[in-house]
């Protein structure tokens, strides 16, 4: 038995006892990394500290299915504050993966110990006031909607835990059932140019290659497209929730200015590039107005532009592989 293991009072597969089984298990990781000596034997070391940074799944999860339903019972704090938190281990993360792939095994040593400190003191914050505080303050009802949205995002485990009991909520990606509809003539609706049905609404933003999400003019989060590969992780958990919840801490602001320029009608798209996991990704915001110019939100869309970025002359022939 692992020593960090935990004498647990939830049943297998909610997510509190997930996050405890994966808890122990970076414990276990982080002894183990610290007492191989990464000079005489690379390959382990560089094989532990890849599986130690599946902690960003652990993160994401944190970040897309936790925060989300505390922020509906009243407390921000974690979204606030814990996230900071993340993104401060990602980038002790960042600089110690450079220094193990460029062999640097001296700055290894003087900084894994700073990598290791800062995800314990994350684990006790963890243990010692958020699980027991979301425990209380979260309906059971909730644990059982978080679990299903968990299972797009991974954890940090080798097996997928188990399924946590719900009242019959099945996922929309999981929802294959063909339901008669409550009308005839209706089946499709009229758009400014053609007719389409809602489903097949639904098949041409899944089909897009854009990421593409809704803020109405209340800044709630109110709809993102589900296409078959995302560049940045979503869950059901944001629907209904403030956009300035769905972004990293330091990016709040840009975010915010971009939301007050939009709604003052002095600006109407806003345009970023970023290099994300080896990636070009061109992100754009758009402001939303109706016939009237009035403000009805804002819609995000980010596409992955590695490929596009290198086109050159023309292409008329089709060329299949």
């Amino acid at each position: 038995m692992n020593p960090y293991e935990q004498e647990i009072d939830l049943p297998k597969g909610h997510p509190i006892h997930n996050y405890l089984q994966e808890t122990a298990l970076i414990h276990q990781l982080i002894d183990e990394l610290e007492k191989c000596d990464i000079a005489s034997n690379y390959q382990v070391f560089y094989n532990l500290f890849n599986k130690l940074n599946n902690i960003e799944r652990r993160f994401e999860r944190k970040e897309n299915q936790l925060f989300p339903f505390l922020e509906k019972a009243g407390w921000n704090g974690p979204s606030q504050n814990m996230w900071s938190f993340h993104d401060t281990i990602r980038n002790i993360f960042k600089f110690v993966r450079e220094k193990v792939e460029t062999h640097d095994y001296r700055a290894v040593n003087e900084n894994f110990h700073h990598l290791a400190n800062n995800i314990r003191r994350l684990m006790l914050v963890e243990e010692s006031v958020l699980f027991p505080n979301s425990l209380q303050m979260l309906k059971e009802e909730d644990w059982h909607l978080m679990r299903k949205g968990e299972d797009e995002i991974g954890w940090m485990l080798d097996k997928k835990p188990s399924d946590y009991p719900d009242y019959g909520y099945v996922h929309p990606s999981e929802d294959f059932h063909q339901r008669d509809l409550s009308f005839t003539k209706a089946e499709s609706q009229h758009y400014d140019e053609g007719y389409m049905t809602i489903e097949q609404v639904n098949l041409l933003l899944k089909t897009m290659p854009l990421d593409i999400t809704y803020v109405d003019e209340n800044d709630k989060v109110i709809f993102y497209n589900r296409g078959e590969e995302r560049t940045f992780p979503r869950s059901a958990g944001i629907i209904g929730r403030e956009v300035k919840f769905c972004h990293p801490p330091k990016s709040v602001h840009t975010v915010l200015m971009i939301l007050e320029e939009f709604r003052k009608g002095t600006q109407n798209e806003a345009s970023f590039w970023i290099n994300y996991k080896g990636r070009l990704i061109y992100i754009r915001y758009f402001a939303v107005r109706d016939s009237g110019k009035n403000y009805k939100g804002v819609v995000e869309m980010s596409q992955d532009i590695t490929e596009i970025r290198h086109i050159q002359g023309e292409k008329r022939l089709l060329e299949w592989k």
